[in-house]
């Protein structure tokens, strides 16, 4: 008896330091929370966060997905159609048939909570809901889009979650390296004597248009060489706010107009250049639509947007 309470508690600490060993806890944006490291089942409420896992390796352990890209002739039964996993960004990465779970505003907890994940991730931004339903379901991270190294964040603390920081660290060196060769190739070819200034305009369907101010292509376009050609307030997302009519028609002839649309049925570019505005800008515009179902931020979604912006903007100073 004597012998048993002695080794009690070396048994409790050690129970203790082996389930200490098996989790972590990280600080994001929403909170503190303790996951399990290298987890096998993962639900993602967004591409951003899906674009993270594919970046290091795991995106084949996400079982539940979350979207705003999806119509209903995406869908069938509630499941995300096979055809549709094979198209766009979806069909360059690794992914085994993942539930789809609804989207940011309206997410399914059944469903989630059906899928068992041991992860949850996602974005936030101020008054985002959710966190605490998803919290109960498993340990969820949510990180801040529009912060300061906002999707490095994410990135390299994801990274130690599945043990791969090497493969997270060789990949952000991949950004700045793609950065790099872009902001030489504009150098020679004396783009920014042309246009040293650039906006980034999201034209959505109905009309109303939106500059953003962080993650969405402007980061990517001010790392390579270029200056903002407006610097309005932010909105409440912390990722650009409407814009009028009249600060467009004010921008100078050196200021280049990236049209970042958004997906689907939220397009407006066609409509937005048909537009007096549009007519006055397009000799100062280039038009870039990416995959589809594309992250709107992340290693890898830095490196394609990089190099496509670069061919449309040096074909756009010829």
């Amino acid at each position: 008896m004597k012998c048993s309470r002695f080794f009690l508690p070396l048994l409790l600490g050690l129970g203790t330091s082996l389930a200490a060993a098996q989790t972590l806890t990280l600080q994001h944006d929403e909170g503190r929370s303790t996951v399990p490291k290298n987890p096998q089942r993962v639900v993602v409420m967004d591409e951003e966060a899906l674009g993270w896992l594919a970046a290091l390796g795991v995106s084949d352990r996400v079982v539940g997905l979350g979207s705003t890209y999806f119509s209903p002739q995406d869908l069938s039964g509630g499941k995300i159609k096979p055809e549709v996993l094979q198209a766009g960004f979806y069909g360059r990465i690794k992914l085994n048939n993942p539930a789809y779970i609804g989207d940011w505003q309206t997410p399914n907890l059944e469903t989630i909570t059906a899928l068992r994940p041991d992860l949850i991730v996602r974005l936030t931004w101020n008054g985002n809901q959710n966190y605490d339903k998803l919290g109960k379901i498993a340990p969820t991270l949510g990180y801040k889009e529009g912060g300061a190294g906002f999707w490095q964040k994410g990135l390299r603390d994801l990274a130690k979650v599945f043990g791969k920081q090497a493969e997270a660290e060789k990949v952000i060196g991949q950004v700045s390296a793609t950065r790099r060769s872009a902001a030489q190739q504009l150098l020679s070819a004396g783009v920014f004597s042309k246009y040293p200034k650039v906006v980034v305009i999201a034209p959505f369907a109905g009309g109303n248009n939106w500059i953003y101010t962080s993650v969405r292509l402007i980061p990517d376009l001010r790392a390579i060489g270029f200056k903002d050609g407006l610097k309005p307030k932010e909105g409440s997302l912390g990722v650009g706010s409407q814009i009028s009519d009249e600060a467009l028609l004010g921008l100078d002839k050196k200021t280049l107009v990236v049209l970042f649309p958004p997906s689907g049925k939220y397009n407006g570019a066609e409509a937005f250049m048909k537009t007096p505005v549009g007519q006055r800008l397009k000799g100062q515009s280039v038009l870039y639509v990416p995959e589809a179902f594309s992250p709107y931020s992340g290693p890898l979604t830095s490196i394609r947007d990089t190099q496509n912006l670069t061919k449309l903007i040096l074909d756009k100073a010829k």
